[in-house]
């Protein structure tokens, strides 16, 4: 069992956003774009997909006997495709408003 973090001292510093000037035309540096977060986090849903397959298989074939961690493996990789299906449904529903825009 692993134990609790401890509350960190009262003195301890909370680091603050810069605020830089509004109305910048230019992104930030060093950060990448809508697509390229997209990408990586729909990887990052296969992986759990893959690694969900392979407990389930696991104890299915007699490799482990334990159940909870294959629960687990299966409801974080179900969580994670929920949360991807509601990001598409979003991005699809802003698709077909902007298209709707009138100029």
């Amino acid at each position: 069992m692993t134990p609790i973090n401890p509350i960190q001292t009262p003195g301890a510093a909370i680091p603050t956003p810069q605020i830089s000037g509004i109305g910048q035309k230019n992104a930030p540096t060093g950060k990448s774009d809508f697509a390229g977060k997209l990408g990586e986090y729909i990887d990052q849903v296969d992986e759990t997909q893959k690694a969900s397959a392979g407990t389930v298989e696991n104890l299915l074939s007699g490799k482990t006997q334990d159940i909870l961690p294959t629960v687990a493996a299966v409801a974080k990789a179900d969580m994670s495709f929920k949360l991807l299906i509601g990001v598409r449904n979003k991005v699809i529903e802003a698709y077909k408003q902007t298209m709707n825009m009138q100029i």
